[in-house]
Order: structure tokens, then sequence, then C-alpha cells
């Protein structure tokens, strides 16, 4: 752990502040001590569009512009007020050369998000978006209690009304 924190500094942000904007640098990649993330794009029409969210004890970045160090394209915000360990690319390769078995921890984590992503796009060609919806709030409870239920639409591909819809007719 001292040899970790060498390389990671805390940061503490506020609710709804900016870690990442489009067209910037993904410097950081970020561990969640306490709060709630989302990444997100700004498709054609002006609509946000929500591709990921990260809680307690998971990261988030940008892994295209972290590692290959161009532009981002997305945009990365905090949804509450969030404690967050940050390390930088440059850091996190030293790390890794420093502590080898970190370099399995990283790939076991990119692995497990990577195949999350490979099953989120199943289930958007698979499933109804009412099924979707379902499936999501029974496999993540943790984030359909902390996510507004505008953001947990758009990461759903469904408008905030159609949610509504669904979530009445449970009822």
């Amino acid at each position: 752990m001292a040899i970790i924190s060498q390389y990671t500094k805390p940061v503490t942000v506020g609710k709804k502040e900016f870690l990442l904007k489009e067209g910037q640098l993904c410097r950081n990649n970020y561990f969640v001590e306490k709060g709630c993330l989302r990444m997100f794009f700004i498709d054609q029409k002006g609509t946000e569009q929500i591709t990921q969210f990260a809680i307690e004890n998971w990261w988030l970045s940008d892994y295209m512009s972290f590692t290959l160090q161009k532009p981002s394209q997305f945009c990365i915000q905090t949804i509450e007020a969030s404690a967050l360990i940050a390390i930088d690319h440059l850091a996190q390769e030293q790390l890794l050369q420093q502590l080898p078995k970190l370099e399995r921890y990283f790939r076991l984590i990119l692995q497990r998000a990577y195949a999350a992503t490979q099953m989120r796009m199943k289930f958007l060609h698979d499933f109804s978006r009412e099924e979707n919806y379902h499936h999501f709030i029974n496999t993540q409870p943790e984030f359909a209690q902390r996510v507004p239920q505008y953001m947990l639409a758009s990461y759903l591909g469904l408008t905030p009304e159609y949610l509504s819809e669904i979530r009445k007719k449970k009822r």
C-alpha cells in the first residue's frame, strides 16, 4: 500500500463536477472509494448518451484516451459527491513495472469490464426495451436506487417518458 500511495492521489469532488470533458486528454484512471460517476457522450442530436456508471470499488476511465493519450470523445462526471483515487497514465505504467502483480489485477478488471460490455450489447439486441430495464434493475439494484431515472433511461437507450411507463406497469 505504501508503494501504491506514492503513485496515486486522493481526489474529492462535489456533485455534478466534471473529471473529463470531450476533447480533453483522459489523464487519470479513477477508483471510486465513495460516490457515483457516469461516463457519457453527446450524440449528433445534442442528447447525452450514458455508456457507463461507476460506484464504490469500481474503476472508470476513457481507456482509449487514457491508453493512447489522445483526445477523449467522452465526458466523465460525478453523480454524487465522490472520494476517488486517481492514477495518471505515466504513474500507472511505472507502478505496474514496480509491482508486476498489479498488472494481473488490472488485466482482470479490464477483462470483467469488457465481458460486461459484451453482455450489455447482447442484451440490447436480444431483449425488448422493457426486458432490458427489468434485467438491469434485477442484476444491478444498487444503481437503480442511486442513479436518477433520466440517467438510467439514457443508459438503457430509453426516453424518460417510456421508462416512466415501464415503471408504472410494475405497480
